[in-house]
């Protein structure tokens, strides 16, 4: 981001764990005012605040579920009384869950689990912010590269950011006349917590299959989302950018 993107007014959904803190802690450090929503883990959400509040960053964290046209609109009447309408720079759109199952036992319920935090919820946020959002500012859907291969075990998930995808590529067009910019950043496997990711066995042949050698870390996917969202990308829009290492 370059400094003249200091003080953009960003939201981040789902940003106290793995990619979503790493995005926010990553806008904060260059500056940015921001609104930080999260589920349910308050102690991730203080902890949040209290490394931010460490960077002097002005930032609010928003308890919402955003499967939910009642979270959805709880964090936008916040973004709307910090920022005014009109006064969101950048939205991320990266709350997420993993899922692992064979389609053969896929259930309703974590059909719809999956699908609702991957998906829904992105169309329920940037839907209920769309008043929220200045002209010529920046959405970035955080989704995965396994929706562009596949991944065995994982229909629901592949499907849920595979949709993603579509989504990106139609609303950067709507959008496109307010020059407001959509684009989606697909991480690979990516360690997101201390400790996380795969068991190292797995991890060890993963990370052979990348020409980097090397599973991605959270800050690595923060870097393109901040790209996206500054100036530098300007004439960037309906895009997807793999942040997967060359696996």
């Amino acid at each position: 981001m370059t400094a003249s993107a200091v003080r953009q007014r960003v939201v981040v959904t789902g940003g106290t764990k793995g990619i979503g803190r790493a995005t926010a802690l990553a806008f904060a450090r260059a500056g940015a005012r921001l609104v930080v929503s999260y589920g349910h883990d308050g102690e991730a959400a203080k902890s949040l605040a209290a490394e931010l509040d460490a960077l002097g960053a002005e930032a609010e964290t928003v308890q919402a579920d955003l499967t939910t046209r009642q979270g959805a609109e709880t964090l936008a009447r916040a973004v709307v009384d910090r920022f005014g309408a009109g006064g969101l720079d950048v939205l991320v759109n990266n709350l997420g869950v993993d899922g692992h199952m064979p389609f053969a036992e896929l259930t309703d319920t974590e059909w719809r689990r999956v699908t609702d935090h991957n998906t829904t919820s992105a169309y329920l946020v940037t839907q209920s912010l769309l008043g929220a959002l200045a002209d010529g500012a920046s959405v970035v859907n955080v989704g995965a590269s396994v929706a562009l291969r596949g991944r065995p075990f994982g229909v629901h998930y592949s499907a849920s950011k595979a949709a993603l995808i579509g989504f990106t590529r139609a609303l950067a067009k709507e959008l496109g006349p307010r020059g407001v910019r959509v684009n989606l950043v697909a991480p690979g496997v990516t360690e997101t917590e201390p400790g996380g990711g795969p068991p190292p066995p797995v991890a060890a042949k993963l990370a052979a299959l990348t020409a980097l050698g090397r599973l991605g870390r959270p800050e690595d996917v923060a870097g393109a989302v901040l790209f996206l969202s500054g100036e530098s990308a300007a004439y960037v829009t309906g895009t997807t950018i793999e942040v997967d290492g060359g696996i």
